[in-house]
């Protein structure tokens, strides 16, 4: 009986030892790292709240945390609604369906540096390929610089990642849309149900778990997008799209502040954390369940 108790938690050590390791302990030392002077090349100093004072003093961090909840309010809402239109449109049985979605996911597995790389040139307000097709129709001499100009830039990054993740979220609600009975489908054609209205009175409803599942998993990835924005624009022009996650990645490994950085990580986790528990608290009003 004794080794029948044991051995859960032999096979439970390997995790245990990496949420240790590799998540908590990172995560208390960044804590304590937001409330020091550190350079990487000399000891830690402690100033106290000196960090986070400086933080919510500095117009640069304000205008960052602005573009970053910009960026999650228009992301989050895009890819979803990107997705659900794409879900709707592959859930079917006709024939070829499994190659559109193979090519609506395509962007999702694709190589972050090429999708950057092949943007950028898209973009380009004199040789991209969206001012070749525009310059046939139109007589301009060229287009705006969207990822140069501070009024286009980040709208532009959350349009490119919005392309890149619906395959994504696309998955989780194609399965969503699998899993719903299809006897309510056939008793709404039966009463004289519109497309409409099965899909506002059954679709949306029974939909509801899968959709808070992906607006969950939505705004985190919104709020750690860094990839294509070192890519495309590296938070410029002037800050114009920078977001909290790249600006903590250029004060920790660019200018070696690594307290202010674990400060402005912290910031970004009490965020996730209040977006979460906001939707959990709000989860039962809208959610529902099929019995």
């Amino acid at each position: 009986m004794k080794y029948k108790k044991i051995t859960p938690w032999l096979f439970l050590i390997p995790t245990l030892l990496g949420l240790v390791f590799f998540r908590l302990g990172p995560m208390l030392a960044a804590g304590l790292a937001s409330f020091t002077r550190w350079n990487v090349f000399s000891p830690p100093k402690w100033i106290g709240l000196g960090n986070y004072i400086e933080l919510f003093s500095s117009g640069t961090f304000r205008m960052i945390l602005k573009n970053t909840l910009i960026f999650s309010g228009l992301f989050v809402p895009g890819v979803m609604i990107a997705a659900l239109f794409l879900a709707l449109l592959v859930n079917n049985r006709l024939r070829g369906m499994t190659f559109f979605r193979g090519l609506f996911y395509l962007p999702v597995i694709t190589s972050v540096v090429s999708i950057g790389v092949i943007w950028s040139w898209i973009l380009s307000p004199r040789f991209g390929l969206l001012y070749q097709l525009v310059s046939k129709f139109f007589n301009i001499a060229r287009l705006p610089s969207f990822l140069g100009q501070p009024e286009y830039a980040l709208y532009t990054l959350i349009f490119v990642y919005v392309w890149k993740m619906a395959g994504y979220q696309m998955i989780l609600f194609l399965a969503g849309l699998q899993n719903i009975p299809q006897v309510y489908y056939e008793a709404a054609t039966i009463d004289g149900a519109s497309i409409w209205q099965k899909f506002r009175y059954i679709t949306l409803p029974l939909l509801t778990p899968t959709t808070f599942f992906v607006l969950i998993i939505s705004i985190i990835m919104s709020l750690k997008t860094f990839e294509l924005t070192y890519i495309m624009t590296q938070g410029g022009p002037n800050y114009a799209s920078t977001t909290l996650i790249y600006s903590i990645y250029v004060n920790a490994f660019k200018h070696f502040r690594m307290g202010y950085a674990s400060a402005m990580s912290y910031i970004l986790f009490i965020i996730v954390a209040v977006f979460t528990y906001l939707n959990f608290k709000y989860k039962k009003r809208w959610v529902h369940y099929s019995e």
